[in-house]
């Protein structure tokens, strides 16, 4: 008995059912098929990041969304370097810890 073998690509389907790419190559009659889940193949990236981040940025803008200008990011960035009452309290803990040390 020889056994005769065809490859054909396909689709299952939430039924069950096999839609195939193409007709096999073999005789009619009863044949044995062996189901392998095929690697998913990702399309290849045709932007960089930069043109991502721009493309982001243009869907954003569209959307409404509100970026800060020079000013606005300096004036931020200002606060965010400035102290504040938990910083105080930290720093005047430390330095209340330290003389204790050296009593």
């Amino acid at each position: 008995m020889s056994m005769t073998e065809s490859v054909v690509e396909g689709t299952l389907n939430a039924d069950g059912t096999l839609d195939l790419d193409r007709k096999p190559n073999l005789s009619p009659g009863r044949v044995t098929v062996v189901l392998r889940q095929a690697p998913i193949v990702m399309p290849p990236i045709q932007e960089n990041w930069f043109q991502s981040m721009q493309a982001a940025r243009k869907k954003m803008d569209e959307a409404g969304c509100h970026f800060m200008d020079e000013t606005e990011m300096q004036e931020h960035l200002d606060r965010l370097r400035e102290g504040d009452r938990i910083d105080d309290l930290l720093q005047a803990g430390n330095l209340q810890s330290k003389s204790l040390e050296q009593a």
